[in-house]
């Protein structure tokens, strides 16, 4: 009798209906998440506050709450194969390439590279090293490190994917990124102009500080057009570093985080094998989209990429609905206030660094 026969014709007919009903679920989350993203801030026009809110807030908060539901109903264990973070986190970073024009940043802000490269870092081997005296467990102090240091939550998840972190490290990662941004909304513009910054120095020092592209954008709107300007670049220039922290990340673990005392040196193979396949993607989709924008008129060009930009949004909100629902309070409470003392000791140093090297780099900056 083969092995197919011997299981019963019942279980074989349901093997795979409750992931797919898994899946169902995560997307009916995910529409109504989408809803909520672009209606609040209709419903609450004259608050800065909805206007900044990002969408993997609403994205975890109904995930969280339909992990309840269905751990209240006995279901959620059943649909669990239907969450599949990683699958929609790695589709997400991918498309996330597109919206990346290698070009612009080349040609438009030099001084963007340097902040980024010094910026990053700086700030990822400080946070790197106080996770460390801290006693943080290696792949949050990874995940921490990335988003404090590039940009915020798509840092973290290509972070999660290069050290194998556990999902519940990747929520606690992006909630607190998302806690810190939306202050720096408001505080940020303040102080610059407190300090008498130039539009261009305020926005170097928005894009370099803020984690979110989001807040980012809403911060640099509040001080002007110029200061919009800077900061987007700056903010572009950062998340084009993600793969190159990546490949370091992934060595890193592969050779000396996880290698046995004694054991073999990892070689070049093992590297590979570890290494997440899907930054090739992203770099090859942003490789793409800046050869494609020199053969299209600016309009075309713009409507192309939008198209990617609204796919991949929808693929991280449902990343973000799939880790609500995986998530386990136990794991938070292991963590503690440990990764909240790094993360906002490291985010003061963060604000401290991109102040000077924007002061630097861009007094005298103007945008043509």
């Amino acid at each position: 009798m083969s092995s197919e026969a011997a299981v019963p014709a019942t279980a074989r007919s349901t093997s795979w209906q409750w992931p797919a009903l898994g899946v169902l679920a995560v997307l009916v989350l995910g529409a109504a998440t989408r809803a909520l993203d672009k209606n609040v801030p209709e419903w609450f026009s004259g608050s800065d506050l909805a206007k900044a809110i990002e969408f993997p807030i609403y994205a975890i908060a109904l995930g969280l709450l339909g992990n309840v539901v269905l751990t209240v109903t006995g279901l959620r264990d059943r649909l669990a194969g239907g969450f599949r973070t990683e699958f929609f986190i790695k589709t997400g970073l991918v498309l996330l390439g597109a919206s990346i024009n290698l070009k612009v940043i080349v040609t438009a802000a030099g001084p963007a590279i340097v902040q980024g490269i010094v910026l990053i870092s700086t700030v990822f081997l400080f946070t790197w090293w106080l996770g460390g005296r801290f006693g943080l467990d290696d792949r949050l102090r990874a995940l921490l490190s990335a988003a404090v240091s590039i940009c915020g939550v798509s840092a973290a998840i290509a972070a999660a994917g290069a050290v194998q972190a556990k999902r519940e490290q990747l929520a606690y990662s992006a909630s607190m990124v998302i806690v810190f941004a939306l202050p720096s909304i408001f505080i940020l513009p303040a102080l610059a102009s407190a300090l008498g910054l130039s539009p261009e120095v305020a926005g170097a020092w928005i894009g370099g500080n803020i984690d979110t592209t989001a807040a980012v954008t809403a911060a640099g709107t509040i001080v002007g057009e110029n200061a919009l300007a800077v900061a987007t670049i700056v903010k572009v220039t950062q998340n084009a570093l993600i793969g190159i922290v990546v490949v370091a990340l992934t060595a890193w673990f592969a050779f000396r985080i996880e290698r046995r005392p004694g054991a073999e040196r990892p070689g070049l193979g093992e590297l590979w094998r570890r290494f997440p396949k899907f930054v090739l993607g992203f770099v090859a989709s942003s490789v793409i989209a800046t050869w494609y924008l020199t053969t299209v008129g600016a309009d075309e060009g713009k409507a192309v990429i939008g198209v990617a930009n609204d796919l991949r949004t929808w693929f991280l909100i449902l990343a973000f609905v799939s880790i609500g629902l995986e998530f386990r309070v136990a794991s938070l409470k292991e963590a503690g206030w440990r990764p909240i003392a790094v993360f906002a000791t490291a985010t003061v140093a963060n604000v401290l660094l991109a102040l000077g090297l924007a002061t630097v780099l861009f007094s005298g900056f103007t945008v043509t």
